[in-house]
């Protein structure tokens, strides 16, 4: 079954995501990173500028077969089709479509929007309904 993490209170949603990937790549994990076009065009600019001495390789869904088997952090609008399956990265509103095919999956909730907040909350209880365990992660506490 799908282990499902909530990081709550993120500042800024994409900085954070940033910083989660660069873990992921670090421990060797393959990521799709989940999220509306506008977001996943953000989170591309974000990947190449957010640290002057970081890489992260990455790729769009839609991008040929060759790079998408070579890049370990593919971006995808929901329902896209994509190459691995090891780790889910939730920057979107709604529940992924096909979440549960993946070992995990992580949720990004943001800090000072509360529409967002109640999105989660909306995707908290989906997961919940589902008898999925949840681990919470409050960032508030860790800063």
């Amino acid at each position: 079954m799908t282990e499902v993490a909530f990081h709550f209170n993120a500042p800024d949603k994409l900085a954070y995501a940033c910083r989660l990937l660069r873990k992921a790549l670090a421990g060797d994990a393959k990521v799709v990173v989940t999220a509306a076009a506008g977001t996943l065009d953000a989170l591309d600019r974000a990947l190449w500028t957010f640290s002057p001495v970081d890489f992260l390789p990455h790729c769009r869904a839609a991008d040929a077969a060759p790079l998408l088997a070579a890049s370990p952090i593919v971006l995808a609008e929901g329902g896209q089709p994509v190459p691995h399956h090891q780790v889910l990265l939730n920057l979107g509103e709604e529940v992924p479509p096909e979440f549960g095919r993946f070992e995990r999956l992580i949720e990004v909730v943001g800090r000072d929007d509360e529409d967002d907040r109640q999105r989660a909350r909306r995707r908290w209880k989906h997961y919940a309904e589902r008898a999925y365990a949840i681990t919470r992660h409050d960032l508030a506490l860790k800063s």
